[in-house]
């Protein structure tokens, strides 16, 4: 090393990485690492040979394609300057051929973007981002890299050179140079604090505060306090760049392992190595004089060390141009906010280096991810990584984020590079988790005998305060340019120290000045009156014009760094899961004495008063920024003596025996403090590890050199895709589930689209229980209470997030990403993990009218590897109508199936089904709890590049939420739901095979459909049987072959072996309804229609189902005799026989006001007919009407805003429970009914009160009557009417049951039903009546029709598959 001024160069030598040329001073190792035999920047590519490895079949080192241009980390507008597309050697910029630019500190106008940090969304779009978002974080990689900084960087950038597959796990954030705080206010809110702040004696409290991803992150110990950094880069972002090399003497010391103390030059190809990287070089002699530097080498010869004092190494730039491995880097502006991130793109952090070659060779890294532990995983399958996820603000659930802890799967390794304090606590939790390890983890810490103190107020300019701005004519200076290097001719090596001047960070200089005038002990010169008075005089100078005030204190103060020997008696331990440090003998107090002493005689020399750092003068303690030990190297290759062996492989417990693959090249590994900065040793020590490694598993690690990386592109090698050759199902599954993630991604981050995310938990209980299968809110119920008094409780932990808020308010499905965890004790492999699940927001139901529901669907897998599949759903119908707490209970309430998971089953993602394929094993319900929601409402977080961008993408987001909320909220006042001019969710077509025009004896035209069997009892034809069905009023054959229900009747009794008819007579849906037909009319039709069966298939009696007043027509014809009951084999009447009897809505209508309801319409209307359907443009008096019927009193469940379903209630009463349609069948229930006229509604309002079924007017003559009723003698009936009928009352079928076994006496042949749960029409439109009303029809049918000893036998048909996969269970 030169002394300042003596024989050093004018400008630092060229880097041989960089230029394709070999120094003699160069180690051969470089070549191996950054070489290549050509430069692929003079002939356009490498052609580099890289054989299958012998040991390792299958891996094969990448090789590089033609290498990108360069692109400089720059402003947009610059880098869309620079072609993106690859160019010849000779278009690109002259900088990368010929040596290293020479650069000059450049002016404030030319750097004030670089080094005025800011936040992460103020220059998004001028950064890099290496790093990815956790939602595309796959579940296994090859290696875990714990860590960003020296150990970790090392770790991600070799393994990726060997083609494995390699995930980066950092606690921090990724920021760039240009991104990092420089104000006072900026670093307070990266401030995180932990640990015992304890000063002095005081017994310490325990505290936590601040960001746990911040930057600057202080450790509060007993008996000294560290700082170190989080962030993607680790402390190499916040360090002073000294690259100092171990002296030999500390090398040899024995608390290291033998194959380094005994071979003290073992670690000098490992320091070239990283050399090669991280490219350290000293101050230029040709650039500005500093004065910290000269006045450091004046107090160095003051204290006799004048031949000691020399300028450092550092990896700061003094140029401008590549790095070594390829990342474009600027000239220092020589700001000194080194500590603080300096922002001018000249520090040679790992960020820039190893790192981003990780990131070239296809390494992935997630952010913001703080690993807890590490589990090992049986029969030598890798180990599980725990991480708590910080992203998505789930910090906000204090109680969840270090519970419900998301992992990944290292099939191989795990290299632990968190740092020394980092690393030893998740090493003490995995050894409390079960992990066996050495019982010396924890020991033997040490501070590396960090000392901080400050010259305060001297005779001299020191100019040693960072500046946020670069000065020309002033410059800082890197934060240490010199040292005074003291650690060679002692006969102790502990006695061996440096003395290095320093920097204070921006961020600090407004306080500095009053903690130096405030710092008790300090030592201070004995001066004369002039002085004095001349010091008080910069004193206040500072105090009152600011820390730059020129000739001020705190321009003449120096600032002081001390690294030595300590007595490596620090303990870190875990209290309540919580790590302490204990610091048991910091600095050997007649050394740390003998040092301040120096540093009193240095600081008297230059005429300044010795300040402590205020955690030694008011707490006791001193502050270290190089913790080490924790997992220290064994001095005997046991874990007796240390936790891991002479290449950081951790033992298994006290023996020899190590952990395969669990390896640690961090600080932590070192044995006893170095007297020097460490990170060189860090550095080179996971090199060595890191390479025996790759050597022990048979791995070579890629020498092949970068080109030019495009930081703003895409890697040279993407990340490892290769699936094993079995082509395993789950593999193919998250392949594609991942391409499908990163397309979103992408895709989102071209367009520049703004996102919208936040997180949520949700607790509850789940019964693990096979035979739980239905979709039912009872089964739900069930199971929950089940699981609740078994204790099976169940919780989830998951971050919602949309990239692009407007694609995802614009989808149907209002689809967002999940992201997180599942816990349930009683579900085998628990607790799951969850990534790339699907949510849906507000989602159209298409099994529930007027519904909407917020669905939750994912495949989450277990700690065993095991697969399940998550299905929840939260229902928001009608019920919330005007209630608020019904409302915060629908959003509230999830019901949870649990099921296995089947290959493919997530492929569709508009497949709401899909749930169903897996064989349910778990059901339950999940709750959000108020303090839960409270802390979900501080998770909601707009993204975007832009402050406005953030708040457009939150107002509609949140609008959207609002207006969905609102109009189910306020259903009763939401905009009326007109007929809809295109047909949707007609998913079951069931055309007839034949319509059979009918006329009666009045010559009246109906129509007859016929529907030929699809199954035959036992594949015999001719054992198909008829079946005449006869639809109500104002509807045709459609209730019956309804479209938008996968199963209809018509589809359920073919394949039952029936040959359907069904006809459509003049009070159905046809135009000649409308000419004053009556029930009493339409008996003819029923008649033509039977005479035509009988025509076609001879004399044979024909079994009958009719519904309503089809039912009451059909009872007409046989009670008068016009329909002989001969004809019949046997009745099912749906709702009503011969006995209706109005429900109390319709009884109230028929009682209510002078004038009776249809001669009313008629004067209004002026009209004899009533339509069900209307549309937005009709008569004025129907829209008035359709508005009045708004305030229809329906109880809140049965609320809708559906016009025609309005129209169908007023005129008929509600004809469902609204809970037992589809969405389809409801949206379009104009197309299933016609409408009404005034003499047929006449007529039936008389029956309905009287209760008994009538001839027309003006007779009206009843018809049940004794004598008519003995023509039914013989039929034998099935009544069936549902519980909840709306339109008629249970005693309509009571009556007439009545009657029949009052006049007939043989109850066997009569029997009666009531549906629980169903309405009026329900029973054959709804969507789950095939399951829960067509067999028991069926039933009777087959006993009558085919006799008391038939069986039916389920025919293989696609009706059977749809049953058994689960795509009929609604």
């Amino acid at each position: 090393m030169a002394t300042l001024g003596a024989n050093a160069p004018v400008s630092p030598p060229p880097t041989p990485a960089l230029h394709g040329e070999i120094t003699k001073q160069e180690d051969t190792t470089r070549q191996e690492y950054f070489s290549a035999e050509k430069d692929p920047r003079f002939d356009g590519g490498l052609n580099v040979s890289n054989p299958r490895l012998p040991d390792s079949p299958g891996i094969t080192p990448r090789s590089s394609p033609t290498p990108k241009p360069a692109t400089m980390f720059r402003s947009e507008k610059a880098r869309e300057a620079v072609p993106s597309t690859p160019q010849k050697p000779e278009t690109l910029p002259s900088v990368v051929f010929t040596e290293h630019t020479k650069a000059e500190p450049q002016t404030k106008e030319k750097t004030k973007r670089k080094s005025s940090g800011g936040t992460e969304d103020d220059h998004m779009d001028s950064f890099p981002r290496l790093s990815k978002p956790v939602e595309l974080l796959r579940s296994e990689y090859d290696v875990v890299v714990i860590g960003s900084g020296y150990g970790g960087g090392v770790a991600a950038s070799r393994m990726a050179r060997t083609g494995q597959s390699v995930c980066v796990l950092e606690r921090g954030r990724e920021r760039w140079p240009g991104e990092y705080p420089v104000k006072t206010a900026d670093a307070l809110k990266d401030m995180h604090i932990s640990g015992t702040l304890a000063p002095g004696h005081l017994k310490g409290k325990m505290v936590d505060g601040g960001d746990p991803t911040g930057m600057y992150h202080l450790i509060f110990g007993r008996g000294q306090n560290a700082v170190v950094c989080n962030g993607l880069g680790g402390t190499s972002l916040i360090n002073a760049n000294v690259f100092m090399e171990a002296d030999t003497k500390t090398l040899a010391m024995k608390a290291w392992p033998p194959q380094i103390r005994d071979n003290v030059h073992e670690l000098d190809k490992y320091y070239k190595k990283a050399e090669s990287v991280l490219e350290p070089e000293v101050y230029p002699e040709d650039w500005p004089k500093l004065p910290k530097l000269e006045m450091l080498q004046k107090q160095a010869e003051a204290l006799g060390y004048g031949d000691r004092f020399m300028k450092v190494r550092q990896t700061t730039r003094f140029r401008d141009g590549p790095n070594g491995v390829g990342v474009e880097m600027s000239a220092s502006e020589l700001t000194g906010q080194d500590v603080t991130g300096v922002n001018d793109g000249s520090k040679n952090s790992t960020l820039v280096t190893y790192i981003a070659d990780a990131w070239n060779w296809g390494a992935e890294m997630f952010c913001e991810c703080e690993v807890r532990y590490i589990q090992k995983l049986p029969e030598n399958k890798g180990y599980l990584v725990f991480y708590a996820w910080h992203g998505r603000n789930r910090g906000a659930f204090k109680a969840n984020l270090h519970g419900d802890l998301m992992w990944v799967h290292a099939k191989k390794a795990v290299f632990l590079g968190a740092g020394s304090i980092a690393s030893t606590e998740i090493l003490l939790r995995s050894k409390a988790m079960g992990l066996e390890m050495s019982t010396e983890v924890g020991q033997n810490m040490s501070g590396n005998g960090d000392l901080l103190a400050f010259g305060y107020n001297t005779d001299e300019k020191a100019n040693a305060i960072g500046r946020p701005v670069p000065s020309k004519s002033n410059p800082v200076g890197p934060c240490i340019a010199g040292v005074i290097d003291c650690r060679e001719n002692n006969d102790n090596p502990l006695d061996g120290f440096v003395i290095e001047e320093g920097t204070v960070p921006h961020a600090l200089a407004h306080v500095l000045q009053f903690m130096l005038d405030c710092m008790p002990g300090s030592v201070e010169p004995n001066e004369s009156l002039q002085k004095r008075t001349q010091a008080a005089f910069a004193r206040y100078g500072s105090r009152f014009l600011g820390p730059y005030f020129k000739g001020g204190a705190l321009e003449r103060t120096q600032v002081y760094l001390i690294m030595s020997h300590d007595s490596n008696q620090a303990v870190l331990s875990l209290k309540d899961d919580k790590p302490v440090l204990e610091f048991l003998g910091v600095a050997r107090s007649n050394h740390t004495k003998y040092l301040n002493g120096l540093l009193a005689k240095a600081t008297q020399a230059v005429g300044g008063t010795l300040v402590q750092n205020p955690f030694f003068a008011l707490m006791g303690q001193q502050v270290t920024v190089h913790p080490i030990g924790g997992a220290c190297m064994a001095h005997d290759n046991t874990g007796n003596t240390g936790v891991t062996n002479h290449i950081g492989e951790v033992f298994v417990g006290d023996g020899p025996e190590t952990h395969d693959g669990l390896i640690v090249t961090d600080a932590a590994v070192i044995p006893t403090a170095l007297g020097a900065n460490p990170f060189a040793t860090i550095t080179a020590l996971a090199e060595r590890s890191v390479e025996a490694y790759a050597v022990s598993k048979g791995l070579t690690i890629s020498t092949e050199r970068n080109g030019i990386i495009d930081l703003f592109g895409e890697p040279a090698h993407p990340p490892l895709r290769s699936l094993p050759p079995s082509q395993d199902s789950s593999v193919l599954e998250e392949h594609d589930s991942m391409n499908m993630a990163s397309d979103i991604v992408s895709t989102a981050k071209a367009m520049r689209a703004s996102g919208f995310g936040f997180t949520e938990v949700m607790t509850g209980f789940v019964h693990h229980d096979p035979n739980l299968k239905t979709d039912e809110r009872e089964t739900y119920e069930l199971a929950y209470r089940t699981a609740r008094s078994r204790c099976e409780s169940a919780r989830f932990f998951l971050s919602v997030q949309s990239f692009d808020t407007a694609t995802t308010l614009a989808h149907h499905q209002h689809r967002s990403m999940l992201t997180g965890t599942f816990a349930c004790a009683s579900i085998p492999g628990s607790p799951f993990m969850v990534q790339r699940g699907e949510f849906n927001l507000f989602v159209l139901n298409g099994k529930a009218p007027g519904t909407r529901n917020l669905t939750y669907d994912f495949d989450m897998k277990g700690i065993d590897g095991r697969k399940l599949h998550f299905h929840g759903y939260k229902v928001v119908d009608s019920s919330v109508a005007l209630s608020p707490r019904n409302f915060w209970r629908a959003t509230t309430t999830l019901y949870v199936s649990i099921s296995e998971h089947v290959p493919g089953m997530c492929s569709d993602l508009d497949d709401e089904d899909a749930w169903r394929q897996g064989r349910v094993l778990a059901k339950g319900i999940m709750h959000i709890q108020p303090s839960d929601f409270l802390s979900e409402i501080l998770t909601m977080t707009p993204t975007g590049s832009s402050l406005l961008k953030k708040a457009l993408t939150a107002t509609s987001f949140l609008t959207f939420f609002t207006r969905k909320s609102l109009g189910l909220l306020l259903a009763p006042l939401a905009r009326l739901q007109y007929p809809s001019q295109s047909y949707s969710g007609y998913i079951n077509d069931t055309p007839p095979a034949e319509v059979i025009p009918v006329y009666a004896s009045d010559k009246v035209c109906t129509r007859l459909l016929v529907w030929e069997p699809t199954s035959y009892p036992n594949d015999d034809p001719s054992q198909a049987r008829n079946l005449f069905m006869i639809p109500g009023a104002a509807v045709d054959h459609q209730i019956y072959a309804l479209p938008t229900i996968p199963f209809n009747a018509v589809n359920y009794f073919t394949r039952a072996g029936y040959r359907v008819y069904i006809t459509v007579h003049r009070i159905g849906q046809l135009a000649v309804a409308e000419n004053l037909h009556t029930t009493y009319d339409a008996r003819l039709d029923l008649l033509a229609a039977l005479e035509a069966i009988r025509a076609r298939h001879g004399p044979h009696p024909v079994y009958t189902i009719a519904h309503c007043m089809g039912s009451v027509a059909f009872a007409s014809g046989l009670l008068d005799g016009t329909i002989p009951a001969s004809y019949i084999l046997g009745v099912t009447a749906s709702q009503v026989f011969m006995n209706p009897v109005w429900g109390p809505a319709n009884m109230a209508k028929v009682l209510a006001g002078p004038v009776p309801m249809d001669k009313l319409y008629t004067s209004l209307a002026r009209s004899t007919w009533f339509s069900c359907s209307t549309t937005p443009d009709d008569t004025l008096v129907q829209r008035a009407l359709n508005q009045l019927l708004r305030l229809y009193p329906q109880s809140r469940r049965e609320m809708c805003a559906n016009a025609a379903c309005h129209r169908c209630s007023l005129v008929f009463g509600r004809c469902w429970n609204h809970a037992n349609l589809n969405e389809a069948t409801h949206r379009q229930i104009d197309r299933f009914f016609g409408g009404v006229n005034m003499r047929l509604l006449n007529l039936l309002m008389k029956m309905g009160y009287e209760g008994h079924v009538m001839g027309n007017a003006p007779g009206y003559e009843p018809l049940d009557t004794p004598e008519n009723v003995e023509r039914l003698k013989g039929v034998p009936f099935l009544l069936f009417v549902g519980r909840d009928n709306a339109v008629l009352s249970v005693e309509s079928t009571e009556r007439t049951y009545e009657m029949l076994t009052d006049a007939f006496g043989d109850g066997s042949e009569y029997k009666r039903r009531v549906v629980p749960g169903y309405g009026h029409l329900d029973p054959w439109m709804g969507r789950n009546a095939w399951k829960d009303v067509y067999p028991f029809v069926r039933e009777e049918v087959d006993r009558v029709v085919r006799g008391e000893a038939y069986k039916f036998v389920e025919p293989e048909d696609k009706w059977k598959r749809m049953v058994e996969d689960g795509t009929m269970l609604y």
